[in-house]
């Protein structure tokens, strides 16, 4: 298969960008930062510029006369309480988040729907359907990716086209370092309550899960004749995300404040 995998040179689509290379496949690794290795090709690609990335979705097309697989795993993170987030962020995270794989998905279908068939795995979060007080910008622009490609999964359907959603829980990853915080401290309003919650979460997110567990459940989504809708890694984030469908809002929000609150 000829697979497209954003954000691949760090965390979870380093890791997948290895693996299934490993595994046969022709990667191409789209990412700002580009670095020599003998395992898939690293395309120096923005994924929230439009006609860069058109390009290079077009270089990958001529070259192999196919992408069978897309897989949208670059994302960033932001920290700190709503009001003291920074509007040129908040932008940001959107841009990165959201509209650069609608972009994505957008540029790649046209060349799918030619070959007759195609898979799009696009990455959310638990975070989507538990949100996070301190992330807020996070789990709203994974929230924003789940309804996107469940509506995306029914348009493409008769395409032969699959879209699936990937919810990791905490990953051990350099994310939690790169993660963009905006006025974390104690201070007379919150007191220590952002950087509490972020230092809890941090905590989990290097106690959490090594990417190629991620790695793995991509990996089986892409071999499936009929890929599923969505998939949360790890038994523990399942019950998770079953809870929050079945638990009473309110139960569950007093739930993320006491571990997060």
């Amino acid at each position: 298969m000829v697979i497209v995998i954003t954000g691949a040179s760090s965390g979870i689509g380093l890791e997948t960008a290895n693996f299934l290379s490993k595994k046969g496949h022709k990667v191409y690794g789209f990412s700002r930062r580009v670095f020599e290795n003998s395992i898939f090709e690293s395309l120096p690609c923005d994924i929230t510029d439009y006609e860069t990335v058109k390009h290079y979705l077009q270089y990958v097309y001529e070259k192999e006369g196919k992408i069978d697989v897309l897989i949208n795993n670059a994302g960033m993170g932001i920290s700190g309480a709503v009001e003291y987030t920074k509007e040129e962020d908040i932008k940001k995270i959107f841009d990165v988040n959201v509209l650069a794989l609608v972009n994505m998905c957008k540029l790649v279908i046209p060349y799918m729907r030619k070959n007759g068939k195609g898979k799009i795995v696009n990455i959310s979060s638990v975070a989507s359907s538990i949100p996070i007080p301190f992330q807020a910008f996070y789990s709203a622009t994974k929230a924003s990716v789940q309804e996107f490609s469940y509506a995306l999964r029914i348009e493409v359907k008769p395409f032969n086209i699959d879209v699936s959603v990937v919810c990791p829980g905490d990953t051990k990853t350099n994310f939690t370092s790169a993660r963009v915080k905006d006025n974390v401290k104690v201070d007379e309003i919150y007191g220590d309550r952002i950087l509490r919650s972020i230092q809890k979460m941090e905590k989990d997110e290097q106690k959490g899960m090594p990417a190629i567990a991620v790695s793995k459940v991509i990996y089986k989504i892409i071999k499936k004749k009929r890929s599923p809708a969505c998939k949360t890694v790890g038994f523990g984030y399942k019950l998770i995300m079953l809870l929050a469908k079945v638990l009473p809002t309110k139960f569950m929000l007093w739930v993320v404040k006491k571990l997060y609150g």
